[in-house]
This record gives structure tokens, sequence and C-alpha cells, in this order.
């Protein structure tokens, strides 16, 4: 099983919660974890949700699945727990941010930072194998998880979603382009910053985007810890 969902999403995601395919997918999470190590722990795979109320999400920006070695995942898309060195994705991400604003890189890869600003840092599926990427792959997250968009979508202000790669690219058409911005590129995978992630700007791009929206900028420096 996993948590009950944080108060601000309960009524916004009740229907998601009611259908079979999510009743099937905590079935198979109960089995799963009664016989091997699950990333995110149990408690913190709802950690998105939790860190960016429903009615404060004025950025989107969606992964994949969960990083599957120990101590990484805690429920952030790209963040890792403090203490873990940032993974090849996230070292990126910060050379782009620093690239883009000048920001400092950190002596860490956890994001808390962003998602408490407003930016819901969600995977697509939210729950991983230890040691085996996708391995929850088609088991019910991603209906769950594109309840989450489209709910996003019908946010009642203007949403900036961010997808990189072609994996969150897909999610366009779950979002309405006249009301909210979409800012994607290229995956800030090794395999694929070099073919359109670096140089992207996205971080000012974001601000630019919330400013026009009459939304507070997110202060993007990561705090040393």
């Amino acid at each position: 099983m996993t948590p009950p969902l944080p108060a601000s999403w309960q009524p916004i995601l009740a229907d998601e919660v009611a259908r079979p395919s999510y009743q099937r997918l905590q079935e198979f999470l109960t089995a799963e974890r009664a016989q091997a190590t699950v990333f995110p722990p149990e408690p913190q795979v709802f950690a998105a949700l939790e860190h960016t109320p429903y009615e404060r999400v004025t950025v989107l920006l969606l992964g994949q699945d969960p990083y599957h070695d120990h101590n990484q995942a805690h429920g952030l898309c790209f963040s890792v727990q403090p203490g873990i060195t940032p993974p090849p994705s996230l070292q990126n991400i910060f050379k782009e941010l620093r690239s883009d604003l000048g920001c400092r890189i950190p002596n860490n890869g956890y994001l808390v930072s962003w998602a408490d600003q407003g930016m819901l840092m969600l995977n697509a599926v939210l729950t991983v194998r230890a040691h085996a990427a996708n391995s929850h792959k088609n088991k019910g997250w991603e209906i769950f998880t594109d309840g989450i968009i489209r709910a996003v979508n019908a946010s009642a202000h203007p949403v900036v979603f961010v997808l990189w790669g072609g994996y969150a690219q897909k999610k366009i058409k779950l979002i309405d382009t006249t009301r909210h911005t979409i800012i994607q590129s290229a995956h800030p995978s090794p395999l694929s910053a070099h073919n359109g992630f670096f140089g992207s700007r996205p971080f000012s791009a974001i601000n630019q985007a919330l400013r026009a929206g009459g939304q507070k900028e997110i202060d993007w420096q990561i705090p040393d810890r």
C-alpha cells in the first residue's frame, strides 16, 4: 500500500484513487514490498504532492522513473537525498543552471527548495524495485499521474509545464497549450544533454513565464548542506 494522499490533493484526485487500476496498483505494491526493496521508502511516495499543495503549483517538472539505488529517491523527480552524490542527469541540470543564471553548483542534489516554491516535481511512475529501472512501469502509476497532470492543467491560474525528453513530451496531449506555457528540450541525461538540453536555458524561461503570469519567480539556488 501507499500512504494517504496529502490533504490538498485528496478532493482533486478522488476519482483517480477510486479507479480499479489504482486498486490493482496498490495490490501490486503490497506484494512487491513483501518480497523486494522498493524505492522511495513508503512514507515518501507522495513527497512531491506534500511539498507542493495543489493550489500552489505554478510549475510542473515531469520525470519518468525514480532512482533505483539505495538512499537516492525520496519522491521528487531528479532530486536525491542529502549526502548522496548527484547522478549524471542532475549534474547536467546544475551545469545548465550555472550557465543560464550563474547559480553556484551546490554540494548536494536535494531539490526540496524548488518544490517548496511551487514546482511540482512529478515522476510518471512513483515507485521502483531496487536496482531494476522501470520495473514498476505499466502497473498503473501512469494512469494516476496522467490524472495529476490533467488536474494541474485544470488549475485556475496558468502553469509552466517543463518537459525534458521524448517521454515527457508525449504528455503535451494532456495540456491546454493556449492557457499554459510549455518548456521543452532534450533530456539532461548524458546520452542526450548535448543534443539540445545544454544551452536551452529553461530556468530563465520558467521565471520569464512566471513573471508574465503575475506569479512569483523561483529562486533556483540550491543551498549547500
